[in-house]
C-alpha cells in the first residue's frame, strides 16, 4: 500500500504570540488542575496545532450513517479544518476521501450533500469515482511513464469506523481502536441510542445552524456545564415557572442538591445524567408545552394500548443526558450537536434533530417541536455567552487565566464502583477531564497518514 505520511511540525510562536505556544511549549503550566491560560482560546498557533493533535490524530466524529443512506450519497464532513467527503457505494459501505483534486488542490465538490457516481474536478476536469479514485485525465497521453506511477486517487484517512450509525474518522493510524477511544461513553451512549429505538431506528432529520464568533472549546467548555443554567437561561426557566408552574430543567434551580450528576468517562468524555430527576415522575409532564401537544396527546390515547401510553408519550422527550465525546460530538436530548472549528476565534455549530423510523407522522412531528424548543430559546443565551466569553478573554490579555476549580477541593468528586469519576452537576469536573485529554494529545508527536492508493475489493 501506499501511503502519504504528513508529519506534525512543532507550533513555531512569532513574536507576538501568546506565553507558550512555541514548540518547546511548557503544557503543565497552560493547563493546570484548577485553571488553563486563556491563549489556549485565542492562540492562532494553539489552533493550528489543535487541528493537527486533536482533530486529527483522535477520532473525530463526522456523520450518521442515515444521513446518506442510498447508494450515490454524498455529503461534505470534516475534521477541523480538514475536508472530507463521505459516500456510500453499491454495497452498502460508506468511504471517506479528502475534498481536493490531485491535480493543482481544487475542491472537487462544491455541493453540501447529494447523489452521483462521482466528482468532476471543475478545475481541469480529472475524474474521479464515489471511491475517489481516479479514473479520467483529459489530455492524458501529455503525462509520462513517471507520472503513471503516482498513487493519485483522493487521500482516504488512515482509519475510519462506525459505532452503531456513527461515523469516525482519523489520520492516526496509531490511534487505538474507536471502542476503546470510546471509553465509558460506550454505556451512555448506548442507552442514547436505545431511547430512539434502536440504531436502525435513527434518522438524522436536518439542522439548526450556528455561526459563533468564539473558540470552538467555548462550546465545548458548556457542554458538561450544569452551573449555569439557572443564571444563563434565567428568562427561559422564569417564563416556563411563571405560565405552567415549572416544567424541563427546573431541577437545575438548586442542582448540587438534585438527583443529577455529572461523569468523567476517559479519553475527554463527559456525561449530565439528567434522567434520575427528569423521568422521576413523568418526563412529559414536565415539558414545556409545543404546538400540537393536547391533538398529539389524544391521538396517542386513541391509538396506542393503556400500559403503553406514557412510554410513547415519553419517546417524544429528550434523553435525559448530556453526553460529550470528545472532540466535537455532543448528544443533547434527542439532538446530534457537532462543534465544527473554523479558526481561533469562529466556530460552526449543528444541531441535527432526528426522528425514529418506526414512529408515525404525528410522533415524529411533536419529537421536532420538541428539538426546535431549546436550539431556538436557549441556546442563544449560551451563543451570547460563548461570544463574550471569548471577547473578555480576548481583551484582557494581562488578566490571562481562567478559573476551573468549582468542586475540585470539595471532595465531592469521587470515584464510582465501575470506575468513573463522579461529582456534582455543578461541579467543572468536565473541563478538568477534558483539558487533561486534550494536554496528552498536544504534548504528543504523531504521524498523521492519509491512503492515496488503489482501493482493492
Amino acid at each position: 500500500m501506499m501511503t502519504t505520511i504528513i508529519d506534525i511540525k512543532s507550533v513555531d510562536a512569532e513574536p507576538s504570540a501568546a506565553p507558550g505556544a512555541s514548540a518547546s511549549t511548557d503544557w503543565d503550566w497552560l493547563v493546570q488542575d484548577c485553571r488553563v491560560h486563556g491563549s489556549l482560546y485565542t492562540s492562532a498557533d494553539i489552533f493550528r496545532r489543535e487541528m493537527s493533535h486533536v482533530f486529527a490524530a483522535t477520532w473525530v466524529y463526522l456523520l450518521h450513517e442515515s444521513e446518506i443512506p442510498e447508494a450515490g450519497d454524498f455529503r461534505q464532513v470534516w475534521m477541523g479544518t480538514r475536508e472530507f467527503i463521505a459516500t456510500r457505494d453499491d454495497n452498502g459501505q460508506v468511504t471517506v476521501f479528502a475534498n481536493r483534486c490531485s491535480h493543482r488542490g481544487a475542491t472537487v465538490c462544491r455541493a453540501h450533500r447529494g447523489n452521483g457516481s462521482g466528482f468532476t474536478c471543475p478545475y481541469h476536469g480529472w475524474k474521479y469515482d464515489n471511491h475517489g479514485q481516479l479514473f479520467g485525465i483529459p489530455g492524458k497521453t501529455a503525462y509520462g511513464p513517471e507520472f503513471k506511477q503516482r498513487a493519485l486517487h483522493l487521500a482516504r484517512p488512515a482509519q475510519v469506523a462506525s459505532y452503531q450509525g456513527f461515523v469516525f474518522a482519523t489520520l492516526n493510524p496509531e490511534a487505538p481502536p474507536l471502542e476503546e477511544h470510546l471509553a465509558g461513553a460506550r454505556r451512555f451512549l448506548d442507552e442514547w441510542i436505545a431511547h430512539q429505538g434502536g440504531a436502525d431506528n435513527i434518522v438524522v432529520a436536518g439542522a439548526q445552524r450556528f455561526h459563533l464568533e468564539c473558540n470552538w472549546k467555548m462550546v465545548y467548555d458548556n457542554a458538561g456545564d450544569g452551573y449555569h443554567v439557572p443564571f444563563s437561561h434565567q428568562s427561559l426557566l422564569m417564563m416556563t415557572n411563571e405560565r405552567y408552574g415549572g416544567g424541563d430543567m427546573s431541577y437545575f434551580a438548586d442542582a448540587d442538591r438534585s438527583h443529577m450528576h455529572l461523569y468523567s468517562l476517559g479519553n475527554g468524555h463527559t456525561v449530565i445524567d439528567q434522567r434520575p430527576d427528569m423521568f422521576l415522575n413523568s418526563a412529559w409532564e414536565q415539558q414545556r408545552p409545543q404546538p400540537g401537544r393536547e391533538n398529539f396527546e389524544a391521538h396517542v390515547q386513541a391509538t396506542t394500548a393503556p400500559e403503553q401510553v406514557k412510554a410513547t408519550l415519553e419517546s417524544a422527550v429528550g434523553a435525559g443526558m448530556n453526553l460529550n465525546i470528545f472532540p466535537n460530538l455532543l448528544l443533547i436530548g434527542n439532538q446530534i450537536q457537532v462543534i465544527q472549528p473554523i479558526a481561533a476565534d469562529k466556530t460552526a455549530m449543528h444541531w441535527y434533530a432526528t426522528r425514529r423510523r418506526d414512529a408515525d407522522a404525528e410522533l415524529n412531528t411533536i419529537r421536532m417541536r420538541t428539538q426546535e424548543d431549546f436550539p431556538v430559546m436557549g441556546e442563544m443565551d449560551d451563543a451570547t455567552n460563548f461570544e463574550e466569553c471569548h471577547r473578555g478573554i480576548a481583551n484582557s490579555p494581562e488578566d490571562p487565566w481562567i478559573d476551573i476549580s468549582r468542586h475540585l477541593e470539595t471532595g465531592k468528586d469521587v470515584q464510582n464502583d465501575a470506575g468513573l469519576t463522579v461529582g456534582p452537576v455543578t461541579s467543572e469536573l468536565h473541563m478538568r477531564a477534558y483539558y487533561a485529554q486534550w494536554k496528552q494529545l498536544m504534548k504528543a508527536s504523531p504521524a498523521l497518514v492519509v491512503d492515496k492508493s488503489k482501493v482493492t475489493a
